[in-house]
Formats: C-alpha cells, sequence, structure tokens
C-alpha cells in the first residue's frame, strides 16, 4: 500500500518548523533595525514650512550668522526659532511687499508666531543643551550639517544615542581643553564664508581649545558617557 504523502513532505514539514521558529525572533531584529534607518526617522527628508526660507541664499549671499536667527544657541538648551520681527528688520525694507512674505508681515502685525515645522526633534528623556556645546567649541555643522547649502533642512545626522556617544566617548580620550576633530567644526556661516576666502560673520573664529571637558569639575572628566548627562 503506498504511503499518503510522499517522503518530501517530511523534510518540507521540518523546514516549516524551522522557519516558524525563526519568524519571530527575525520579526523583532528586524522591527530593532528598521526603526534606527532613515525610512522610519525621515533623516535627509526636507521638510516643508509655512514660510520659504532659503539658507543657501541668507547664509552665502547674505552673510547671515546661524545666532542672528537662533540666539539661543549660545547662551540656553534651545537655539530657537527667529520672532517675525527678527526678520521684518531686513523686510521692512527689503522684499517688503513679496507675497512670499505675506505670512511673516501678517505674523508680525498680528503677533502670532509662524509655526516652524520641527526638523530636529529629541525625545523628552534626552537632555541636551546647545549652550554647553556650543560655548565648548562644537560648530552647528557637527550636526545639523551644511545647512548654508539647503534650501530646505533636512537631517543630516540620526542622532541616535550611538551618534552622541561616540562623539562624548572621543571626547574622554583626548587632552582636557580640546574636542573631537568631528565636533569641532565652524558654523555653517564660517565654512561658507572660508569658502568665499572672506572673514566670518558675527561669529568669529572658534578657539581650538575651548571643548575643556574639565569645566564639568575635578575627577569628572568620563562624566561625558555617564547615563546622567544625557538622562536626568
Amino acid at each position: 500500500m503506498s504511503a499518503l504523502f510522499p517522503r518530501w513532505t517530511n523534510t518540507g514539514l521540518r523546514l516549516s518548523l524551522v522557519a516558524l521558529a525563526g519568524a519571530a525572533p527575525t520579526g523583532l531584529v528586524g522591527a530593532m533595525i528598521y526603526v534606527r534607518t532613515p525610512w522610519n526617522t525621515q533623516q535627509y527628508d526636507a521638510v516643508d514650512q509655512p514660510v520659504q526660507f532659503d539658507h543657501r541664499h541668507h547664509v552665502i549671499d547674505d552673510g547671515i550668522d546661524c545666532v542672528y536667527c537662533h540666539q539661543g544657541a549660545e547662551t540656553s538648551d534651545y537655539a530657537g526659532v527667529p520672532a517675525s520681527d527678527v526678520c521684518m528688520g531686513c523686510h521692512a525694507q527689503i522684499w517688503n511687499e513679496s507675497p512670499l512674505l505675506e505670512s511673516v508681515r501678517r505674523s508680525y502685525f498680528s503677533g502670532r508666531a509662524i509655526p516652524w515645522n520641527r526638523v530636529h526633534d529629541l525625545p523628552d528623556f534626552v537632555y541636551f543643551s546647545h549652550a554647553v556645546h556650543v560655548q565648548r567649541g562644537v560648530g552647528c555643522a557637527a550636526c545639523h550639517g551644511r545647512v548654508d547649502q539647503m534650501a530646505r533642512v533636512y537631517e543630516t545626522e540620526s542622532l541616535s544615542m550611538g551618534f552622541c556617544l561616540d562623539c562624548h566617548r572621543e571626547a574622554t580620550h583626548l587632552p582636557r581643553g580640546s574636542v573631537p576633530a568631528a565636533a569641532a567644526s565652524s558654523s555653517a556661516t564660517q565654512i561658507a564664508a572660508a569658502e568665499r576666502a572672506v572673514q566670518p560673520a558675527l561669529f568669529g573664529s572658534l578657539p581650538t581649545n575651548i571643548g575643556d571637558p574639565s569645566a564639568l569639575g575635578p575627577g569628572r572628566h568620563d562624566a561625558l558617557t555617564t547615563c546622567s548627562a544625557c538622562h536626568r
């Protein structure tokens, strides 16, 4: 009497059981990898804004420095976005009737802030201070990339925990009074100005020795890599 199923079905059953057993961990690992990819984080995706603000024109053509508009970068946790009166300081005289700037004029006269769309958004459980980094020589371009070359701003770095820790770990192995070379890049304005062989506007030259981790206190050179450095 012949068998009900052919012999190859035994092998097929074994392979199916192995595939089912591996599906769950494979799916879990795949999901963990996916959430870290640009497809999920939207890294490199240019963000539309309510005003067509072209950084290339303002930085390269006009030489306006990052901190002229993002005034909190040197003194507070948040770099901030400019209020419409900062924009109107120039545009009350330049392009003051342009249809592209209608929303800026409306914001200025109504007192309602322009609803800018956030590009870089760290989780709420992460503590980050722009002032701490900028005052110690970390340039804007180190995290934000060449914004002076962007028509619409997008994330150039993942800003993940690994990205931050790589820089912090390198800093802990450097002599006191220095910052990692990758982090010591200038602001976008300085880079653009250097390429045009002219003096940087407003910001000046960054010293090479202001990234001194000793500011954290005696014996706390390794505090840059502790959990409480970013999670408070």
